[in-house]
């Protein structure tokens, strides 16, 4: 338990993240890595972190030093660790992925027999520290198996829908046997969820579109009070109950775009916690995935409050 409510307290993937040192070459011929810390709830709460927010993260790795390095890493990154614990028989999940810029990088996760991050049970989770925390950030990828999934569930009945309860729609194929299966339960999910994030290839899989106006006109529907629709290089749609905007994405010459989405989730969680509008928000959010994308890793490449501030005013890194 904790006696000061959590700015963003995050469920879900962790891990490592083995990115070549070299680009524009298959993994074949690449000779040389880097280790980050990695897991795509692990780099939301780095991100939030940076920003000077409260947050910790509810996760499981394997008992090897891979998972040391996670805990290790998340506490130097200003992460609290208290909820991640150890699962003896799975070991830590590890990320290959190749670097194609601007545009390609396939990923490579090994996450077998299965990953320890989706054995987190209803009865680990501090219920007064989800009830409380003033953002909850979840995945969809956290719904793909048992007890991840019941986990889930029991965090957003603990939260009985209190803002900011946020559903990142996150599909990955791979984790799940049909696009099917993954919009049953997000779809569930999301009559929990008061802001949901997603791109259009995964609001097609929550909501069957793929088009950003229906997808969050699909999205509000549901009850959330926030539907935020990436469109790649068409910029973001935001839209509430009152109003609909775009914002236009900020030009910026890619390394590795697999952080990109990360840095924006933990942007816009310190932009919704510090009330500003929804515009404001997201091109803090915009201008913060931007910087990630320009750089090679993921969790480290987070950006503090006074590099985004820069990158808004000049345009540049």
């Amino acid at each position: 338990m904790t006696s000061t409510p959590w700015d963003v307290l995050a469920l879900g993937r962790s891990g490592v993240d083995i990115y070549p040192l070299q680009t524009g070459v298959g993994l074949a011929e690449v000779t040389t890595f880097g280790k980050f810390l990695g897991g795509s709830a692990a780099n939301v709460t780095v991100a939030a972190a940076r920003l000077g927010r409260h947050v910790a993260l509810v996760s499981r790795t394997g008992d090897d030093p891979f998972g040391n390095f996670v805990r290790d890493e998340l506490e130097r990154l200003g992460v609290s660790s208290r909820y991640v614990t150890t699962v003896e028989h799975l070991p830590t999940p590890v990320t290959f992925c190749e670097i194609f810029p601007p545009d390609n990088f396939p990923l490579y996760f090994y996450r077998f027999p299965k990953a320890p991050d989706l054995e987190i049970t209803a009865e680990s989770l501090d219920l007064e520290a989800v009830r409380t925390a003033r953002i909850l950030w979840t995945t969809v990828t956290g719904l793909s198996q048992s007890p991840s999934r019941e986990a889930h569930f029991a965090a957003y009945e603990e939260r009985k829908r209190r803002s900011f309860t946020i559903l990142d729609l996150d599909y990955r194929p791979m984790f799940w046997s049909s696009r099917e299966e993954a919009r049953k339960w997000s779809a569930k999910a999301l009559d929990y969820a008061t802001v949901a994030v997603g791109n259009l290839d995964e609001t097609l899989t929550a909501v069957g579109e793929s088009d950003p106006v229906r997808a969050a006109r699909s999205l509000l529907e549901h009850g959330i009070e926030i539907a935020i629709v990436k469109q790649g290089p068409r910029g973001v749609l935001v839209a509430t109950a009152d109003e609909m905007v775009t914002v236009a994405p900020r030009p910026v010459t890619v390394v590795n775009g697999l952080g990109a989405g990360d840095g924006f989730g933990g942007a816009l969680c310190h932009g919704l916690l510090a009330g500003w509008d929804i515009s404001t928000t997201v091109e803090f959010a915009n201008a913060a995935g931007a910087l990630v994308a320009g750089r090679l890793e993921c969790s480290t490449a987070m950006p503090t409050v006074p590099e985004i501030e820069t990158f808004l005013a000049e345009g540049q890194p």
